[in-house]
């Protein structure tokens, strides 16, 4: 604009101007105004410019910080915290697990929630501090302990696992930066110490380690509903609490015992003596968590007997009003077979399970022979480890080779070790009718329940009910009579094997019996482990004095609790019996003179 003004002048005279004609100019800056709000739009333009980049690359740095902490949190968890399986359905993953409930649906464990104490020790600022003030809120755990794990270079670390709600709170209290809480689930056990050898128990994942716990894991962990037993609690706990008190009064070191249906198998107790706590399985003894009812096999003594004169009767070796000469010893190689207390006399068969005679009961086996006791111990389930649901079932130690003096030394009960378990289904098929019974932890439906092989002939098992109780009622078992009730049994005495020989201070005492012998319906066995004599029982510790007491108070208990009603004809029931025992006493007699 400035040029064209100058050029017209050296032509023309220019008229003279206005102040539209003028151009504008920057007073201060000596730019013209139209200029000056170019440069203004270009800087407003920059500005803005600059303003969207920095907030596009502000965003993108917040969202890729967050992308980052996604996949850190999804694929390497397992770096910083602790992570939750999820493998299960998700009824297992709402309950953990499912519980485990008695007969009559009382809970035996159950799963609750808990808090576990993690920490990640980069995070904390006084290692040392921050474990002592923790040590007094979690005494099971030292402050060197914790003091070791919040000095780590790691990133997590476990304090402790499955807080009570009072420890946790108490943590929190303590506003220890660094601290954390995992929710987990953990196993708890309402009764304690009263079955843990059947409940069993689980590690701090929630995985069974024994027992039904083990044996069931799969099932527990995958269902919601509850795993219904066959226990019933009340008998569970008079059961363990008379073997207590027995081996309290015995100085014993252990006891054991089994209540079992004689119809379906069933057990309705368990109980194996010293016991621990489930919840806290690490702190208890090797003793006290073995299962001397189901792990632990021993040779028991005279209660063979019945299963030796079953055979007899069964297989029509001897009749009732048979017998043998007692007043010998049995000699075979360089051992000698005796009578603890001998009647030097002909016994009846009735008389030889009444007075317990070793004699008289060898000579019934070696009647039958070799091959008919081995084919009726089998029969029986003596030979092989008991089908029940547990982990911890034992092997029996049978004789190989099955000599002479074997066939001898099992018809009374030694040579050949079984559990209790095994031994109280093998009584029951001697007193339910002779059907086989297969024992069981699980609650059977009564209706489902069908009759086993018949393993002896009702008549057979008729008898043999009538001189369980003959052996009760008149015979070395008479401790085990409880009033009202009619009780049958029979009571064992066996050494304990120490090196190649046996102890004569170490023995175990056992009783085994059903009620009521009319039509039984349990079959309850009890052990006790290594008794020692007392003032009391005069110097005995014999299956008689220790164990039939054991039975007696058990059913007198038990009895009303499963509605058993006190009864007054048991004599009745032997008064046939004893008929026949005279009648053949009398006839010895007559042709001995």
């Amino acid at each position: 604009m400035i040029r064209r003004y100058l050029v017209r002048s050296q032509s023309k005279p220019l008229p003279p101007a206005t102040p539209a004609d003028l151009p504008s100019f920057d007073l201060q800056g000596g730019r013209p105004a139209e200029l000056r709000l170019e440069g203004t739009r270009k800087q407003a333009l920059e500005t803005g410019r600059t303003r969207l980049l920095v907030a596009a690359v502000s965003f993108a740095l917040a969202f890729s910080l967050i992308g980052w902490r996604l996949v850190d949190l999804g694929l390497m968890t397992d770096r910083h915290e602790p992570s939750i399986a999820r493998s299960l359905g998700s009824e297992g993953l709402e309950t953990g697990r499912a519980d485990i409930v008695d007969r009559n649906g009382i809970v035996l464990a159950t799963t609750l929630p808990t808090a576990s104490l993690y920490a990640n020790p980069r995070h904390v600022r006084d290692p040392e501090a921050a474990a002592e003030r923790l040590a007094a809120v979690l005494p099971e755990v030292s402050p060197a302990q914790l003091g070791a794990r919040l000095a780590s270079d790691r990133s997590f670390v476990w304090l402790q696992r499955n807080l009570t709600p009072r420890q946790q709170y108490a943590v929190n209290r303590l506003g220890i930066p660094g601290l954390y809480f995992q929710r987990e689930h953990r196993r708890f056990y309402p009764h304690g110490a009263l079955a843990p050898h059947v409940v069993g128990f689980t590690g701090v994942d929630n995985q069974g380690l024994a027992g039904i716990e083990q044996s069931f894991d799969d099932v527990l962990r995958a269902s919601a509903k509850p795993l219904q037993l066959s226990l019933d609690i009340r008998i569970q706990h008079i059961l363990t609490e008379e073997l207590a008190q027995a081996m309290t009064t015995f100085s014993a070191i252990g006891a054991a015992g089994v209540v079992m249906d004689a119809r379906s198998g069933e057990v309705v107790a368990l109980a194996s003596l010293p016991s621990f706590d489930p919840a806290k399985p690490a702190s208890a003894p090797a003793d006290a968590r073995f299962n001397r009812a189901s792990l632990g096999i021993y040779e028991m003594g005279s209660v063979f007997k019945i299963f030796t004169a079953a055979m007899a009767l069964n297989e029509g070796v001897v009749a009732l009003n048979d017998g043998y000469d007692t007043r010998k010893p049995i000699r075979i190689s360089r051992f000698t077979i005796r009578d603890f207390k001998p009647k030097n006399r002909w016994l009846s068969i009735p008389e030889i399970l009444m007075y317990s005679s070793n004699i008289g009961t060898v000579h019934m086996a070696m009647d039958a022979g070799t091959p008919v006791q081995q084919a009726f111990l089998k029969r029986l389930g003596l030979l092989q480890p008991a089908s029940i649901e547990l982990p911890e079932v034992g092997q029996p130690l049978i004789p190989s080779p099955w000599r002479e003096i074997n066939t001898m030394t099992i018809s009374f009960g030694h040579g050949l070790a079984v559990s209790p378990v095994q031994l109280t289904a093998a009584m029951s098929a001697m007193v339910n009718g002779g059907t086989e019974v297969r024992p069981t932890l699980l609650k059977r439906d009564p209706e489902r329940v069908t009759a086993g092989n018949r393993l002896i002939s009702e008549s057979t098992s008729a008898t043999v009910r009538q001189l369980m109780r003959l052996v009760v009622s008149q015979g070395t078992a008479r401790k085990a009579n409880a009033e009202g009730y009619i009780v049958g049994g029979k009571t064992g005495t066996a050494e304990k094997l120490a090196g190649r020989g046996y102890s004569r201070n170490s023995r175990i005492a056992s009783f085994v019996g059903a009620f009521p012998m009319t039509a039984p319906r349990y079959v309850v066995f009890v052990m006790v482990d290594e008794p020692k004599p007392t003032k009391e029982t005069h110097g005995y510790a014999t299956g008689g004095w220790v164990a039939a007491p054991v039975m007696r108070s058990i059913v007198e208990r038990m009895g009303p609790l499963v509605g058993v009603m006190p009864r007054g004809d048991g004599e009745a029931m032997i008064a046939d019996l004893l008929m026949e025992v005279n009648k053949s006493v009398e006839g010895r007699q007559l042709a001995s003179n």
